[in-house]
């Protein structure tokens, strides 16, 4: 083996793509050769590193040094004064001046503990560091309902925003018997703001095959679907090649590891529309169909794609199943809390120093997932509301900032964790705005299905810019209310029983500022 000084770990993602990273790369790798040290430094091309928004950015290992907004002229100040004489660049770095970093705490990571580290398109890198070992465990030890009552005794729930326990939607289509069932991965990320499934993807696209590959052996599913939105390039192109990588490998195809058992994992690229998120709405454009949602029950458990038993599971949800049934249902309870094991990926977004993804566990509070993860608030700001769980989440105040973020926890603030996202907003951000951007987003969103959701979501918006505009009344704040609660009672999806949400907690946390731009 090959022992090198240091390791510069190049993040390979669709922003530092389009900062021309894979020519910086060449030339930073010339510039090496040119002085001498090509057989010192290693370069690596690697997942999102915690960090994202800035560019080109790379970590130097073991330093633990991170680099960001490089530009390819940077190259030989870069070698010369760090690689060569070992002082880093400060004027290039995340953040010279406060000496923050990223706190990456690979040692608490599940579905992140890859990401970052090795090469997302070598299923080498993959296997070197145990990938595909709990897939070998559960399709030649453990038998199908084995494997369920596994991940049901980890108490992983849902992370695509319901929070349902993973292993009791297993136990739905495990039993069943029928001559074809399917695994539907939900790749679709539709949210603004909510990208987390998309560097989960970028940065190790083979645990998400693997968590795919064991909950079908667990149900009984010959085939899987990856339905992904059209915009994910690298997303697509990176999945692609991993299951390329695996069929040839023998990890996916006929008579894996001569256990007798088929599987094939295919993509779906959906069009984008947010309501695609819901189940059955995606079953429905996976059909060819209108994504619009189905009446349930049937669940989809029972009769979902092309009328067969079909288990439907979030990205992040399937990026854990490794961990559980490599190490164990206990193992994975160590982390989060006893009512809601695990842990949790977000993006944190808006007013922070560093916006950035992170993986902590259940239970972290918000305060600390800000602080610790994002650098706090950007300078001479303070820190006002946050937008917890996407659109169709809640907005907090700061006496909220010492929440847990688990769904026990929020639950007692009528809050969600959704979609993983947070946008942070300073004292100069106006929640009124806010509201209004989210429920233009409903308005268009709405797929038109349910009189409630259709109509409810263009009055939510013609009350919200009245009173933007400084036209409305308290009374139009009520009303808003008050459509949104009949919403929530009467729409066909969560689409429509969602605007809710965000409207009571803007209106309860941040009254005064209603009351200061409606008419008296």
């Amino acid at each position: 083996m090959k022992y090198y000084r240091s390791h510069v770990l190049v993040s390979i993602n669709d922003t530092s793509i389009n900062a021309g990273v894979k020519d910086f790369i060449q030339a930073l790798r010339a510039e090496l050769a040119k002085t001498g040290l090509q057989e010192e430094i290693n370069v690596l091309e690697t997942g999102p590193l915690g960090f994202f928004g800035r560019g080109i950015c790379l970590t130097v290992y073991p330093e633990n040094i991170n680099y960001q907004d490089l530009k390819t002229e940077d190259i030989p100040e870069l070698v010369n004064e760090h690689f060569l004489k070992g002082r880093p660049v400060p004027r290039l770095m995340l953040d010279s001046d406060s000496k923050f970093s990223p706190k990456l705490n690979y040692d608490q990571r599940v579905v992140l503990r890859n990401s970052g580290i090795i090469d997302p398109e070598n299923i080498d890198e993959y296997i070197g560091v145990g990938g595909y070992e709990a897939w070998e465990k559960a399709l030649t030890q453990m038998q199908p309902m084995e494997i369920v009552e596994e991940v049901k005794a980890s108490g992983l729930r849902g992370r695509g925003g319901a929070g349902f326990p993973a292993g009791i939607k297993w136990s739905f289509s495990a039993p069943l018997e029928a001559e074809q069932k399917y695994v539907v991965v939900n790749a679709h990320d539709g949210e603004p703001g909510s990208f987390k499934d998309r560097l989960i993807k970028e940065g190790d696209p083979h645990q998400l095959l693997e968590g795919t590959m064991i909950c079908a052996r667990a149900v009984g599913a010959t085939k899987a679907w990856i339905y992904i939105r059209g915009e994910y390039k690298l997303c697509i192109q990176r999945l692609e090649k991993a299951i390329a990588q695996a069929r040839e490998y023998g990890i996916l195809g006929k008579n894996i590891f001569d256990s007798g058992f088929d599987l094939d994992i295919e993509i779906k690229i959906g069009a984008g529309a947010y309501v695609c998120g819901e189940e059955t709405a995606l079953i429905e454009s996976l059909e060819g169909n209108r994504g619009n949602p189905r009446w349930k029950p049937p669940f989809p458990g029972v009769e979902g794609l092309w009328r067969k038993p079909t288990v439907v599971n979030n990205v992040e949800t399937l990026a854990n199943v490794p961990f559980i049934i490599q190490n164990g249902a206990d193992a994975y309870r160590k982390f989060g809390t006893p009512e809601c094991s695990g842990t949790k990926v977000y993006t944190i977004l808006g007013d922070v120093a560093h916006p950035g993804l992170c993986e902590v566990d259940m239970g972290t509070t918000l305060r600390t997932i800000i602080n610790d993860y994002a650098g706090g608030m950007k300078k001479g700001f303070r820190f006002k509301a946050a937008l917890v769980g996407g659109a169709a989440g809640v907005i907090l105040s700061e006496r909220h900032l010492d929440v847990k973020m688990d769904f026990a926890s929020l639950n007692q603030y009528a809050a969600v964790l959704g979609s993983g996202a947070i946008l942070v907003m300073n004292e100069h951000q106006s929640i009124v705005d806010i509201l209004w951007s989210i429920l233009r987003f409903f308005r268009h969103e709405s797929c038109g299905k349910c009189a409630p959701c259709r109509n409810g979501c263009q009055q939510l918006y013609k009350l919200i810019n009245k009173i933007k505009k400084g036209n409305g009344t308290m009374d139009d704040v009520e009303v808003m209310l008050t459509v949104a609660e009949m919403m929530q009672a009467t729409s066909f999806c969560a689409l429509g029983q969602s605007p809710i949400m965000g409207i009571r907690s803007a209106i309860e946390n941040f009254k005064d500022e209603f009351i200061a731009i409606t008419k008296k």
